[in-house]
């Protein structure tokens, strides 16, 4: 798979969020990367955000603050996955469980909702 189709993957994933919650993500950037960094827990992360959840956001917060970044990484993806139909699914769920992250819900709280 491209770059352009994977990258693609993750607009389409984007999209699926309704755009009642759309409309609250607050500066945010989303990335592709090839793989995970190596100081990342796993070599198979499929997505990571870095930032601040919107519930641990105070006054100080806007002060400057840089955009949250949630990276999608493709190769973990491709190696995991055996068509194209199953890298848009599994695209689509690491980048509903990023954006999650986000809004402040944890890993536990994305296991019980089937979002893990």
């Amino acid at each position: 798979m491209s770059q352009e189709e994977f990258e693609g993957a993750v607009g389409d994933g984007l999209d699926l969020i309704p755009d009642e919650l759309a409309r609250h993500i607050d500066n945010v950037v989303i990335l592709v990367e090839d793989e995970p960094p190596p100081e990342a827990e796993a070599a198979d992360l499929l997505g990571l955000y870095e930032g601040t959840p919107l519930t641990e956001r105070g006054e100080w917060w806007a002060a400057g603050s840089l955009p949250d970044r949630i990276t999608i990484f493709k190769n973990p993806t491709l190696r995991i996955c055996e068509s194209r139909d199953e890298v848009a699914e599994e695209v689509a769920i690491t980048v509903i469980h990023e954006i999650a992250h986000h809004f402040g819900i944890d890993d536990a709280r994305l296991h019980e909702l089937g979002w893990g």
